[in-house]
């Protein structure tokens, strides 16, 4: 394979993680963003990921992108295992430079790899893993742990989204001198407010105030928090209305989850719906429909929460709890309320003291948009590609 080498500016760069669309994750986002980003530029890219469902192609070009998957031998809560090896050995040696993204399991492995030939390697670690409880689960978390930690030290340099997150982190704090703090990459736009006011209309948002949540179902996002809030706040605002978009059905590692939550969100009724998981295009409408969006978010495996800059860049708060790198976006722009991790009842007064006085917390676009900025961070990636391969 011709191109250019280590170094040069243009490296062909390969991605590694274990999940990229059509799964839908702050992680695949960002690896998405990132990977088109780079192709825009001239680069040649690869994402080397799973094939967690048979349906997909084991290889395809995505906008751009080619997209490797390997084949799922078996699943273990969220993760898979799967034989990598020989395509990490096939992709490493077809490529300049090396872009793990954890948590995974193949992680480890597959900075090993690239170390063996030599390959610059950049690992981006975007958030802790902590599966559900279980003794099966138990043991993935430690391996999954031992793997991160061979990855951060084999990795010659290691990305944190911010310095908070970096800062209170274990495995980040282990690797101190390698660590550099990039922006996550946020691509959002404006709403049209045709499209805002047709969405309204087709989930039933005829009062409010309108609250959202963006994500999957997944235990670490403290949906029963919101659920929690969205009763209090009846007390006071009797219209008060839920949003949920995003995966909310079979979500891999969730079934008990869901089932344990079903009672809390049928007492809401139509107080409560859930909108499915909306492409691209239609997220800026789902902003702007709602008055207030909530990341409720219990621990460590949230970093950061794309979907808060997403909201702010469309003129919607954010009320977000106060976990390492997670209060980052309110505390940075000033546009929301950060509250404590699993409380509902603060939920629901940051939630008022936001629509009853919302000019106290919006933000200009141009002001939020300065700060968080795809371009931004492919240049923060382009450097660091550069960096790694001089040394």
């Amino acid at each position: 394979m011709s191109g250019p080498g280590p170094g040069s500016a243009r490296p062909r760069v390969l991605l590694i993680l274990t999940y990229y669309r059509p799964h839908v994750s702050g992680l695949t986002i960002y690896v998405e963003r990132l990977a088109r980003s780079l192709v825009d530029r001239g680069h040649d890219v690869t994402v080397l990921t799973s094939r967690y469902d048979r349906s997909l192609p084991s290889e395809e070009i995505v906008d751009g992108v080619r997209v490797v998957r390997v084949p799922v031998l078996a699943r273990v809560s969220k993760g898979v295992v799967m034989p990598i090896l020989p395509w990490l050995i096939r992709e490493v040696r077809r490529h300049d430079v090396v872009s793990v993204h954890l948590p995974q399991l193949d992680g480890g492995l597959a900075a090993l790899v690239a170390r063996a030939w030599r390959r610059p390697t950049v690992l981006t670690y975007h958030c802790d893993l902590q599966l559900p409880a279980g003794v099966v689960n138990r043991v993935a978390d430690a391996v999954v742990h031992v793997m991160n930690w061979v990855a951060a030290t084999a990795a010659h340099r290691v990305v944190a989204y911010t310095q908070d997150y970096a800062d209170h982190t274990s495995l980040l704090r282990r690797v101190r001198r390698k660590v550099r703090v990039v922006p996550p990459p946020v691509v959002m736009d404006e709403p049209d407010p045709v499209a805002v006011e047709r969405f309204r209309q087709t989930h039933g948002v005829a009062d409010g105030p309108v609250l959202g949540m963006a994500a999957r179902l997944a235990t670490e996002k403290g949906v029963e928090f919101l659920l929690e809030a969205a009763r209090d706040l009846r007390r006071t605002h009797p219209g008060v209305r839920v949003l949920f978009a995003g995966p909310h059905e079979d979500v891999v590692g969730e079934q008990q989850y869901h089932d344990r939550l079903a009672p809390m969100w049928d007492e809401l009724g139509d107080r409560w719906r859930f909108v499915g998981t909306l492409r691209p295009d239609e997220m800026p409408a789902f902003y702007g429909a709602i008055d207030v969006l909530v990341v409720a978010s219990v621990n460590s495996t949230e970093s950061f929460g794309l979907v808060q800059v997403e909201a702010m860049l469309c003129r919607t708060p954010v009320v977000a709890t106060d976990l390492p790198g997670v209060r980052q976006p309110v505390t940075m722009t000033g546009m929301g309320r950060v509250v404590p991790v699993g409380d509902g009842p603060a939920i629901a007064d940051a939630v008022r003291s936001i629509v009853d006085d919302p000019d106290s917390v919006i933000r200009p676009r141009a002001e939020i948009a300065g700060q968080f900025d795809i371009g931004a961070t492919t240049d923060a990636y382009v450097r660091l590609f550069d960096e790694v391969g001089r040394s």
